[in-house]
């Protein structure tokens, strides 16, 4: 497919020669198309970049871009459908890895090319120990016996700044973190001291302070052995602070691309342009006075019993997950519970709309004490709280279609006299949520990740609600579709009276949306007041380190 000319974006960067760094990587043109049922995606189109030794340049854009593909196409790590066309060049140091066949490429990767995949857990083998996993690299490019390199691993995880690395060895995956995770990915990318590091969203699934940690450590190795990093990202911010040159694409085409303050300072392309200005802005319309209570908790408390030790002799022991707190949540007021994993904030707003029980405390739903209300008990008011999850795909029954998905909760709680008025309302919340109504006999898997949590809250808003718990909503979407998400529901709010819970990590969303907000810490409250106060001057270290990672990468 021939592609129309760019001015935007050369096949050669605007500093090419300018900066006397060596020419390390010098791809051009790299195009792949994938087969698939019923024809062919173009999914990369003359894709050109350079890369100079010590440096580290960005692939930015939305999820569909080809970001990911023109990594996997320098790896040779595409799929069998996938088709790498005739005209792609990727030079290596005086090498073309298109040309080399598998055997050579299986020498080159992890030796002078290595990669950092998005999802640890699906990239680390379950079965077989960290300190196997480390070796099973240094052994296949190096001749060194176990002892060495176990000792070697053990360096390597030092180095990533693991905790107990000599214990680590003996671990498998799932006992660790997700950050320890992505830092022994990191070990094992850096194992052979590449040239190069494709680090492929490597902070996405993690909380912001440790996405500042592994960003920071990144940027130190890097800067300690010279080698080259291709950062692949939608954060804007996490590319202002770490790359000197970024490349913006969309739909397997690079639109514009520039050094990275000329690019921030003066973006030219309308894609670009319109990337940047996603960023969530903007801020709560101001609360009328007086407005009436509709979720209040007084000291509620979650208390889990874990098991520890072996088969034989089990270690019961407690964890309070909810510490005794309070919360007030007013008509139409959106507040904000922020902290990182693991510090309760799932787990108190579930337990506020009862969906998990409470060892002690007391919850109010519209000035009426439903703490002691089981199951069935609670069954009138789910009509009058709904919950929006992190992962719509997850909580979207895959088999369903969007009208039986909807509809169920209108059959469930008794709305609508019959299957014409019940299909109407369906209608209308596929409008409200700013989806087409002609959608109702598609399924979740058609859809893109914005679409599918626009389906999520048009099933919470069928049902008229007067509170919605928004759990982590816009933590798995481009910042554009974020954008998007965050304007749906300040209309929603506006239109329909809501009252939200916005339970979250990302601060800049939190900024953008929210009255107040509540910082949680080990199952406690730490901090807690009006949002631009409380991010703006925060009383306590822990805030403090939130906010400088969400908004500098510095912690």
């Amino acid at each position: 497919m021939v592609q129309e000319k760019n001015a935007f974006a050369p096949p050669e960067r605007h500093d090419l020669g300018l900066h006397g760094r060596e020419l390390i990587l010098d791809a051009r043109n790299i195009a792949v198309d994938f087969k698939v049922e019923g024809g062919v995606v173009n999914a990369v189109r003359d894709v050109s970049f350079q890369l100079h030794k010590g440096e580290t340049i960005a692939l930015v854009g939305e999820s569909g871009s080809g970001k990911s593909v023109t990594a996997r196409t320098i790896m040779r790590l595409l799929s069998r459908r996938a088709t790498i066309n005739p005209g792609t060049r990727i030079v290596l140091g005086g090498m073309d890895i298109v040309s080399l066949s598998e055997r050579e490429m299986r020498r080159l990767r992890g030796k002078r090319i290595s990669m950092i995949f998005q999802e640890p857990m699906s990239s680390l083998n379950p079965v077989y120990t960290i300190g196997h996993q480390i070796c099973e690299i240094l052994h296949l490019h190096n001749r060194i016996s176990r002892k060495e390199a176990m000792e070697r691993a053990r360096q390597l995880l030092e180095e990533v700044q693991i905790p107990e690395p000599a214990a680590r060895l003996r671990q498998y995956p799932h006992q660790l973190s997700g950050g320890q995770r992505q830092r022994v990915m990191i070990a094992m990318a850096l194992a052979n001291r590449p040239d190069i590091l494709i680090a492929d969203e490597p902070t996405t699934a993690l909380d912001v302070t440790v996405q500042a940690q592994i960003l920071n450590l990144i940027k130190d190795l890097k800067n300690k052995y010279g080698m080259a990093v291709i950062l692949i990202t939608h954060d804007l911010t996490i590319v202002r602070q770490f790359s000197e040159y970024v490349y913006v694409m969309q739909d397997g085409v690079v639109r514009e691309h520039n050094a990275a303050e000329a690019l921030f300072r003066n973006p030219r392309h309308a894609y670009t342009q319109r990337l940047l200005a996603a960023e969530p802005r903007g801020s709560a319309k101001p609360l009328e006075p007086n407005m009436p209570t509709v979720l209040e908790g007084h000291g509620v408390k979650v208390v889990y019993t874990l098991r520890r030790g072996g088969m034989f002799k089990p270690d019961y022991f407690a964890l309070t997950a909810v510490d005794s707190l309070d919360l007030k949540l007013k008509k139409h007021e959106t507040l904000g519970l922020v902290g990182e994993s693991g510090s309760g904030k799932t787990t108190f707003g579930q337990a506020l709309i009862r969906l998990i029980d409470n060892q002690g405390g007391e919850i109010f739903f519209d000035g009426k004490p439903i703490h002691g209300r089981d199951r069935k008990a609670m069954r009138p008011l789910r009509s009058r709280m709904q919950v929006v999850f992190q992962d719509p795909f997850a909580s979207l029954n895959p088999r369903m279609s969007v009208r039986q998905i909807i509809e169920e909760g209108l059959i469930v709680n008794r709305i609508g006299a019959n299957t014409r008025e019940r299909v109407d309302r369906v209608r209308q919340a596929l409008r409200d949520a700013g989806l087409a109504d002609t959608i109702l006999n598609r399924f979740p898997h058609e859809f893109s990740g914005g679409q599918r949590q626009r389906i999520a809250i048009a099933r919470a808003i069928a049902l008229e609600p007067e509170f919605i718990l928004l759990d982590e909503p816009t933590s798995a979407l481009d910042l554009s579709v974020q954008a998007q998400i965050i304007d749906l529901l300040r209309k929603l709010q506006d239109e329909k009276g809501l009252s939200y819970l916005f339970i979250s990590h990302d601060l800049k969303v939190v900024r953008a949306l929210c009255h107040r907000v509540m910082v949680m810490q080990h199952g406690k409250i730490v901090e807690a007041g009006p949002v631009n106060e409380v991010l703006s001057n925060p009383k306590t270290d822990y805030t403090a380190r939130l906010v400088r990672a969400a908004f500098e990468i510095a912690a």
